[in-house]
């Protein structure tokens, strides 16, 4: 007589489903493996990569000493009047950003672009990126160079440095040219510090320079010799997301905020020229805001460009052309 042994479903459930456990834990294993790998692999490559990129880098320009640091001003032309550049947010090198518009701009004016800390070849600082710390620093590194009399030119963000800066030193500033510069009611949006956490170990493991690899060339184009576009992509990749320009980013809100408060605006007997694009993708008040900046000076001029906010690299000839004859006006 045959005995048949009894079949626990229970214990063969257990053992399917083990092994399906097993082949997900193995999968899963395999999935982190080649991710570590690939985190290794940018990280490897960024740090080789910024060793040999640093040894190509050429200075230019020459350092001041600002609060103790070393921040680069580069000089071009021996005009009578002089012509203060100061970049918008994330310029890598201002000094070379610039070029074209200097070129212009210095066969009549001594230009003189002044690259901020943690930009270009200035060095880094711990100190905190508001208004009040950025003029200061601006106005130093004038100072240092015996230059007291000047047209500010600034982009950007530094329309919004400028309005403070206008003020505090009115009697050195002569005029004040906007290269699409930001006004204090269309502010940019909050940063928090724990967003900034994630952009830095974003650059830490490499992944800024993967994303400028895969991204656009932003002087793909343009009429900037072949020399310039290298040194500006290396110290795009030098530069990108330092921790001195993520705290700009992080004060950018505030900085917007006190200007709006204090109702900062231009002196009105100063001369104010905007050069602002003319379709702002983002909103429609831009030319608006504009206009209501210099409605009560006794100069305000404003010109429209098709163009995008970058508008100096693709309309240096008109601006300088512009500026030379608002200034001689």
């Amino acid at each position: 007589m045959t005995v048949t042994q009894p079949v626990d479903k229970k214990s063969g459930k257990k053992t399917k489903f083990k092994k399906v456990r097993n082949l997900l834990l193995k999968v899963l294993g395999a999935i982190v493996s080649v991710i570590v790998l690939l985190v290794g692999i940018v990280y490897l490559t960024n740090v080789i990569s910024s060793h040999s990129e640093a040894k190509k880098i050429m200075p230019y320009g020459q350092h001041v000493s600002v609060d103790g640091r070393n921040m680069n001003v580069f000089i071009q032309g021996d005009g009578p009047e002089t012509i203060v550049l100061i970049p918008g947010f994330g310029a890598a090198a201002p000094a070379l950003d610039f070029k074209l518009l200097i070129d212009e701009l210095s066969q009549d004016y001594k230009v003189v672009a002044v690259e901020p800390f943690g930009y270009g070849l200035s060095d880094p600082t711990e100190k905190e990126r508001t208004t009040e710390n950025i003029v200061s620093e601006f106005h130093e590194a004038l100072q240092g160079l015996n230059i007291n009399r000047y047209i500010l030119m600034g982009h950007s963000i530094s329309g919004i440095y400028a309005l403070d800066y206008v003020n505090k030193y009115a009697d050195e500033v002569s005029a004040f040219v906007g290269l699409d510069s930001s006004v204090p009611s269309l502010s940019e949006q909050k940063i928090d510090s724990s967003e900034t956490r994630m952009v830095k170990w974003f650059r830490n493991l490499g992944f800024a320079r993967l994303q400028l690899k895969l991204s656009a060339d932003p002087y793909e184009g343009l009429p900037y010799d072949e020399a310039t576009k290298q040194q500006l992509n290396l110290l795009i990749r030098k530069n990108m997301y330092n921790t001195t320009q993520l705290n700009e980013a992080e004060s950018m809100y505030s900085n917007f905020q006190r200007a709006e408060q204090q109702k900062q605006t231009f002196p009105r007997n100063l001369p104010v020229l905007f050069f602002v694009q003319a379709n702002h993708p983002g909103s429609d008040q831009w030319v608006p805001e504009h206009v209501k900046q210099i409605k009560d000076s006794v100069r305000g001029e404003m010109v429209l460009l098709e163009a995008n906010h970058y508008l100096y690299r693709s309309h240096s000839q008109e601006i300088a052309d512009r500026v030379r004859a608002f200034i001689s006006f």
